[in-house]
């Protein structure tokens, strides 16, 4: 298989795993016994292309945001979610993603300085997979019981924004769990029982996350010397095949839990998981 043919493959994975809550990185690293090994900015450039296609979408919630959040005299910023909010209830918003990022960047850089390191074996990346199945099934039958006992709540609570920020480090740390799904359904236990609006506060905060992680290993490689040795060829094909299926693949999935709940996500990472552990050698 050419190089170049492997780039295209990692990238459409990429692109169709990142935002639906199965774990990107670990079907990056799963895939990436059988196409070949790749540099951290690689792994994280193509991130960063599926995340640029989060920014098309929500292009216009950003802009009402960033107008908000500024002051400008304005009308209340559209929401993806059909509901117009005001100009103070968006600052509070975009104060509350600057929250859960810099939780998150703070984290980020500590996990760093400590030298901890992703687990590349597959077996790490089943359990995980696994564990999260439970999880998801749980958190999102804890908040069905608290919408029906409360109703649905769209609000994004400040405790929920720093949960968010956490679990996006625990996500960074431990392949397989998710970084969708581990802020997701944080929302959904903490307080946040809408689907929709867990979602996309989980998405949202994902963009100055992982843009700001392209940018470290970035900065990290020159001084280091590291960018010569870059396919740049082939980061480029990937970042593109992973930014035209995220779009594809965040469009359907925010259709999708109108009417659905997370289940058939969490069977999916239960069989995947079991599979690996019974069918993979533990050494690989």
């Amino acid at each position: 298989m050419s190089d170049l043919l492997a780039a295209l493959l990692l990238g459409i994975i990429e692109g169709i795993t990142e935002f639906l809550p199965i774990s990107s990185t670990g079907h990056l690293l799963i895939a990436q016994h059988w196409l070949g090994h790749r540099s951290d900015l690689f792994n994280i450039a193509i991130q960063a292309g599926a995340i640029l296609a989060v920014v098309l979408i929500y292009r216009r919630r950003l802009w009402g945001l960033l107008n908000a959040f500024i002051g400008r005299d304005m009308h209340a910023p559209y929401d993806p979610l059909g509901i117009d909010i005001s100009p103070a209830a968006a600052r509070r918003y975009g104060f509350k993603l600057l929250v859960a990022f810099g939780v998150t960047a703070v984290g980020g850089v500590i996990v760093k300085k400590l030298g901890w390191e992703l687990p590349d074996s597959v077996r790490p990346i089943a359990w995980a997979l696994i564990i999260g199945a439970i999880w998801m099934v749980v958190a999102e039958q804890i908040a069905a019981r608290r919408a029906a006992r409360e109703g649905v709540k769209s609000e994004i609570s400040w405790t929920t924004a720093v949960l968010v920020g956490a679990a996006q480090i625990v996500a960074g740390v431990f392949p397989g769990t998710s970084r969708s799904a581990a802020t997701i359904f944080i929302a959904l236990v903490s307080g946040t029982t809408s689907r929709s609006a867990a979602t996309e506060f989980a998405f949202l905060v994902g963009i100055p996350t992982m843009f700001a992680a392209t940018a470290w290993e970035l900065v990290s490689m020159l001084r280091h010397g590291g960018l010569g040795q870059e396919d740049w060829a082939a980061l480029a094909v990937a970042f593109v095949a992973s930014t035209v299926t995220a779009f594809i693949s965040v469009k359907w999935l925010l259709r999708y839990i109108q009417s659905h709940r997370f289940t058939a996500f969490a069977v999916y990472r239960m069989v995947l998981g079991v599979a690996l552990l019974v069918f993979v050698p533990a050494t690989a």
